[in-house]
This record gives structure tokens, sequence and C-alpha cells, in this order.
């Protein structure tokens, strides 16, 4: 039985019962069965939809941002925002799916050359709660336009953004099989992984979780595409418009509470422009209300779960233990919900778990550099690969730093975000393989060349 509790008040919500192993057998069938007649369906009839389901997501979006802000505890601006999102990557796909999957002509010596993109068939995705509706989204949209049907094995406390998702496609027109939400227990997920019916993994989440699944995946020789943790580095410079640095990194790490794997979780600031730096984002920190996430004036909401905010004061309490100077913030508050303060950690240092691990929470650490040199090591002396950001004047300086950071994107002058006309993905340890643009869409594709030689 699964369990939807609402992270600000504590309250259960509803419960769901997982599925029976007939039940979920059933599942892996009808995506098999689906996978077939919908690969022939043409791909402008499978973009078409995408307008439809943009449409259904704006006119229900009353009922579906409180379903979101009530399972996982994000603001109502925020969780609107993320129903926008999903809506501009519907019609993104919708306009350019065509064109991205079209047939290439390559000269050779032969009477004809051409690459194809096929559907591979059912792709599984593992999503997370933290954005219950775009992380989904930006997995469906391009696996199921390119002609794939998909299972969604979502996390156990969003049940209800899993199904209500399901029904959305369905309402927008898509055939019964092709898109289905798994309520199964994460011990049953190896076994729909190595089902024959399924042909690829995608995953967003922990890093523990994609070494599981990129393990099994690969017994069972499957492709996978994994978007994993996160510890960004932001480089302030000593030229940078401190005003503007602060404001944006505090809009970046405190979206949806800090629990998002693009953050600016590791501040790289000069030396010379430390102290000043520091105050402004103090003072941004204190622009925010932390509070009721269905109270249109919060901007601040809670945690999504206990274990979530235990870790994090663990990692707050062994960083300052090991040297860290918490400045704003630091411990868990008095009374009900799963609320969390900002908080802001200098002096900073490698062996703290605020610089090696990924902190999933609201935690700012500021960490002191000398020079453009000290601050790439800095910025690189870490496992995770997932985004980076510059702010400087100087425009050249920062696509030559841009360039030497180790990361899937890296952002002047502005905090890190997915678009959906960018590919998306990390490296090292935050995972590889790309969402979003052309390049995500033909993630899981047959890139199938068709040669045609002489006759006669």
């Amino acid at each position: 039985m699964f369990e939807s509790i609402n992270p600000a008040t504590g309250h259960l919500i509803k419960q769901y019962p997982a599925m029976s192993a007939a039940m979920l057998t059933a599942a892996l069938e009808d995506a098999r069965s689906a996978a077939t007649a919908w690969a022939r369906v043409d791909v402008s009839v499978r973009a078409s939809m995408l307008e439809r389901l943009a449409t259904l997501l704006e006119t229900n979006q009353q009922a579906l941002v409180r379903l979101i802000v009530q399972e996982v505890g994000k603001p109502l601006a925020e969780a609107r925002a993320e129903l926008d999102k999903c809506a501009l990557l519907c019609r993104y796909y919708a306009t350019h799916a065509a064109d991205f999957l079209a047939s290439e002509s390559i000269e050779t010596a032969a009477q004809d050359s051409q690459v194809s993109h096929q559907p591979l068939g059912v792709v599984l995705g593992i999503m997370p709660w933290n954005f219950p509706f775009w992380q989904v989204f930006r997995f469906a949209v391009p696996v199921l336009t390119a002609g794939n049907t998909a299972l969604l094995k979502h996390a156990p406390n969003v049940c209800g953004c899993a199904l209500a998702i399901e029904a959305l496609f369905l309402e927008a027109g898509y055939p019964e099989g092709v898109l289905r939400a798994l309520l199964i227990e994460v011990d049953r997920v190896e076994s729909v992984i190595q089902h024959a019916a399924v042909q690829g993994v995608a995953l967003t989440g922990s890093e523990r979780a994609g070494a599981a699944v990129a393990a099994i995946a690969g017994r069972a020789i499957k492709k996978t595409v994994l978007e994993l943790g996160g510890s960004d580095p932001y480089l302030i410079c000593e030229d940078a418009d401190l005003d503007l640095a602060a404001a944006k990194c505090v809009q970046s790490r405190l979206n949806n509470c800090g629990q998002t794997c693009i953050s600016a979780k590791r501040l790289l600031v000069h030396a010379a422009v430390l102290e000043p730096f520091t105050q402004k984002l103090v003072a941004e920190i204190a622009k925010r209300r932390m509070g009721d996430p269905e109270d249109e004036t919060t901007n601040l909401g809670p945690m999504a779960r206990a274990d979530l905010r235990t870790n994090l004061q663990r990692q707050v309490d062994a960083s300052v233990a090991a040297g860290a100077h918490c400045v704003l913030g630091g411990n868990v508050p008095e009374g009900p919900g799963l609320f969390y303060p900002p908080t802001v950690l200098t002096q900073v240092r490698p062996g703290m778990p605020a610089f090696d691990e990924e902190v999933f929470g609201p935690v700012v650490a500021i960490i002191a550099v000398q020079d453009d040199a000290d601050a790439i090591g800095l910025a690189n002396q870490s496992a995770y690969g997932l985004g980076a950001a510059v702010f400087t004047q100087d425009i050249e300086r920062a696509k030559r730093l841009a360039h030497q950071l180790e990361c899937g994107a890296c952002f002047i002058n502005d905090f890190v975000k997915s678009d959906p006309r960018l590919p998306f993905g990390g490296i090292k340890r935050s995972g590889y393989g790309r969402e979003m643009s052309a390049l995500g869409i033909r993630e899981f594709v047959n890139v199938k060349t068709i040669y045609v030689g002489a006759v006669g």
C-alpha cells in the first residue's frame, strides 16, 4: 500500500494499493501489444496529439496544481510554472518532432544511403517526486512521439500525480497501453527491466538508484539514459554584478525548497567580493516567506519527506563540526510540517558533506577562491557534473571558464535550468544520455542505415 502524505501538515491524503502480479503482467503485455500498432502511426499524427495534451494541462491546471502542492509541498506559483513548462514541451515537439525523426540522406557510393529513426518498443521511465509532472513529461513526450510506448514507475509518494498523468494522456487521445502508470514496489522493478517487452530504461534519481538500474539493464543488454544527482558550482567572479548574482543564486537554490538536481549548491566566490556577496545573498533570502504552500504569499514550502530533512540536518551538522560556519538557519524548526529554513554555510571546503555530497534542500555552501584557476579546480573537484554557472561582466572570460567546467550545461549570468530546445543531462556521476531537443527524442530509437547498391 502506498501513501500520499501532505508534507506541510503531515496528514494522509490517500492510500493506493500496489498492483498485483497479474495486473503488472497485463500492463507489460498491453504495452508490448500497443507498441506494434503505435509504431505504425505516422509521426505527424503522434505529434498532433501533443497539442491536445498541452491544452488539457492548461484547462485542468487548477486541479493539477492542487494535486502537486498537496503531494510534494511546493508553492502554488512553482506548481503552475511546472505545468506551464510541460505544455511548452508538448508544443515544442508538436512543431519539431517530424523534422527530428525524418530520414537523412547521406552521400555515398550507393544509389541511395539513408539513416532512419525507428522506435524501439516499450521504454520504462523511473521518475522522481520533486517535479512530478515535468520529469514525467520530459521523459514520456519524446519517447511516445518517437513511436515507443511507455511504462511509468513514479515515486511512491506521488501516486496521485502518476495516475493523473496517465488519465491526461488517455483524454488527449493516446490509445490504451501507450502510457501506463505502474504502482509497484522498488523490489519489483528489476523484473520489469528484465521483461522481454522492455527495450530501454530512463531514470531520473539518485546515483545509487542509477547504478542499480544500469547494472540490471546492462546484464539484460538494454539501453539506459540516466539523469542523476548534482552539486552544481556557481563561480562568482570579482567583477560580477553582485546584486544579479545573489538574486539568481537564491532563486536557483530555493526553487522547490532546494530539492532539485540543478541548483546553486556550491558558490565559489572570489575572495575580493566574498563579504559583500554574502551580505547580498542573505538579504535576498530574507525576502522569502516560508509557510503554507497553498497560500499565494508563500514562496518557500516544506521538504517532501521526513527522511530527506533528517539527512539534510546530518549534512549541515557534520559540515559545521568539520569547520564550516553557519551564518543563517541550520536547525529544524518547531511545529508541524517538514519545513527547513534557508541555511547559509561559509568557510566550506573539500571533505565536508556540504562540499562533497549532493545537498538536497535549501542549504547554500560558500567557498572562497583566489582566482579563476582556483575556482575551476574546486568546481571540478566533485563526483558530479550536471550543471554550472559563471557570473562575470566579461563574457569572453565566462565562455573560457565555461569550457573548462566539467558539466553537461553551463549558464552565464543566469541560473541553470532545463529548456525543451536544449539538450539536458550530465557527465561523471551525474549520469549519461540526453533529454529534450533533437538529441532527446533520438535516445530511444533504432538509428538504422539503409543502403541501396547498384542493380544490374
